[in-house]
């Protein structure tokens, strides 16, 4: 019998170097997508799938990723004493009901398979789902951890969201082969990390979402260091593939990378175009910067 998907792993204890000096005293997860915190859109990314339990991997200085999953007395009275009622429902509609948010921490920077394993307790001996906060899914009908719910629902095993890149980039990510490049869900029969050029299996790059079994946690415990001297979830994943089943997810809209910074200036753009109250005048504001 399939496990239904409660859980799901986000690690945000990452320093995010490449926006310094902004992220000197501000997690890179805070940083804000027109007026809601990057990690904010993921967690409603997993909310919208029927995510049950979220849990946070922080490390230092990331307290106020917890602060913003938690309640602002001051900050509630305020709003209510004066009649801001639209905000302060706001508020509460994004708050994670009591005890369905947990936060532990990675002491030391040794990698996204690190950053797993340290969620082991937490997420205990039954299926879950990853999704890494700098990674923002956009298009329209079901998210992108629905859309994998629902193969994991009909298949089993591991799932990878993966998206087409250009041939001459597949060298810069990690890599899938697949049965059918183009369908839906197909069959992983390779993984491979930024493979050499005119070396990759296909043109589909994995994209920062999984659905892994409790099976990676024992993988990872003994998984020795790899690139960057860090422990990587992709090595643990190629020997789990050795014993369950891994099947990719093929996401068609739009990936924006939030950790670059030409990613996050696309998303806070392509979200506030889409938003009836800002998209007429941001694009009228936009075609004016451009005749200049």
């Amino acid at each position: 019998m399939i496990k239904k998907i409660r859980k799901a792993v986000f690690p945000v204890a990452g320093l995010g170097t490449r926006f310094l000096p902004a992220t000197k005293a501000i997690p890179k997860e805070m940083l804000t997508i027109v007026d809601r915190p990057v990690v904010q859109h993921v967690v409603d990314e997993a909310r919208a799938a029927g995510i049950e339990h979220f849990v946070f991997v922080t490390g230092r200085n990331k307290a106020v990723i917890e602060d913003h999953f938690d309640m602002a007395y001051e900050l509630d009275d305020t709003l209510a004493k004066r009649g801001k009622v639209k905000e302060l429902d706001a508020l509460k509609q994004d708050l994670p009901a009591a005890g369905t948010a947990s936060f532990t921490r990675q002491q030391a920077p040794l990698g996204l398979g690190h950053a797993v394993w340290c969620a082991r307790d937490i997420v205990g001996d039954e299926p879950f789902a990853l999704l890494l906060p700098d990674m923002l899914h956009h298009g329209k009908g079901k998210g992108c951890l629905a859309e994998m719910i629902a193969a994991y629902e009909e298949h089993g095993g591991n799932h990878i969201a993966v998206a087409p890149v250009p041939e001459d980039q597949t060298h810069q990510y990690g890599i899938v082969g697949v049965a059918d490049a183009k369908a839906k869900v197909s069959q992983i029969s390779k993984m491979v990390e930024k493979p050499p050029k005119g070396t990759a299996p296909s043109n589909l790059h994995i994209t920062g979402r999984y659905i892994l079994q409790p099976t990676i946690f024992d993988l990872l415990a003994k998984q020795e260091k790899g690139a960057g001297g860090e422990i990587q979830l992709t090595d643990s994943m190629i020997a789990l593939a050795q014993l369950e089943k891994f099947f990719a997810v093929r996401f068609d809209g739009d990936i924006y990378d939030t950790g670059s910074k030409i990613g996050f200036l696309s998303a806070n753009v392509a979200y506030a175009l889409e938003r009836g109250d800002l998209g007429p005048q941001l694009r009228a504001e936009i075609e004016r910067l451009l005749k200049k």
